[in-house]
């Protein structure tokens, strides 16, 4: 692989040591980084922090229930050779014009190391994982169409998120750096507020980041508040002048944290219960 400078986070992302290190490891191993953790950790955000800090291009493949595997290296266009046999387009028996590359396919074409996102691969089915095992190991995939092989120009720095709907196989897993992204810890997620809102009140600060962290230790909370729930909050809190002293009162603005009728009926009777 062309050599990158390290991974040291970027001005819009705050990342861990750890984190950092894991993401370095990967880019020397030329193996892909799996990422895990609850929601709103900042996965798929990583991948474009990487991207920048890196200057790199940004290329996202994001996972559906009935994706496959094979969409990510090339889709051969049959129905549009059809219809322009139909009327007589010239070039019909070149098989090549039909071949457009997948994400995959357009991060080996790169003349340039890519950061490629493979967003949430555990919403596939389990084969899905198992089918890129060779492409992923080799870098490299084959055409029967045209008779082709289409080889990584540049190795293209892989992050796979997940949020462990599903368990992934092992032989995917050896495969990988396996890096878990913890929940920021109240010291962090201030430094994550400071980044995104330079001018925040400290007073708004505190008393945002104390009601979120309540929310979250709420026992039977089922859909816990995430960093860009709080985020948003904030962000409406500020619009509408909303300061610190009507959030320790009456938490306004609740549906923008709690998002079903359960978890918000719950948060009112807790919060009942400790006035």
């Amino acid at each position: 692989m062309k050599n990158l400078k390290k991974f040291d986070g970027a001005a819009n992302y705050i990342a861990s040591n750890e984190l950092k290190s894991a993401v370095n490891a990967s880019v020397t191993l030329g193996r892909p980084i799996l990422i895990k953790g609850e929601p709103g950790t900042g996965k798929t955000m990583l991948a474009k922090s990487i991207a920048d800090s890196l200057d790199l291009k940004l290329i996202v493949w994001s996972i559906k229930s009935t994706t496959k595997a094979k969409e990510g290296l090339y889709i051969y266009d049959t129905v549009q050779r059809l219809y322009d046999s139909q009327f007589g387009e010239a070039g019909v028996s070149d098989i090549a014009r039909y071949i457009h590359l997948g994400k995959l396919g357009e991060a080996f074409t790169s003349e340039s190391p890519a950061v490629l996102l493979i967003d949430e691969i555990d919403k596939a089915d389990i084969e899905f994982p198992n089918d890129l095992l060779w492409e992923l190991d080799m870098m490299s995939f084959y055409i029967p169409e045209t008779r082709e092989t289409v080889t990584a120009k540049s190795l293209p720095v892989v992050v796979i998120t997940s949020n462990a709907e599903k368990e992934l196989p092992d032989a995917f897993l050896r495969r990988c750096v396996f890096h878990y992204i913890e929940f920021p810890d109240r010291e962090m997620m201030g430094e994550i507020l400071r980044v995104h809102f330079p001018d925040l009140e400290e007073g708004l600060a505190r008393s945002a980041v104390k009601a979120f962290y309540q929310l979250r230790d709420i026992k039977g909370v089922m859909k816990k508040p995430s960093t860009g729930e709080l985020l948003d909050w904030i962000k409406v809190l500020r619009k509408e002048n909303i300061g610190a002293d009507r959030i320790e009162r009456d938490l306004p603005l609740l549906g923008v944290l709690i998002k079903n009728n359960e978890d918000v009926d719950l948060v009112k009777r807790r919060l009942n219960e400790t006035r």
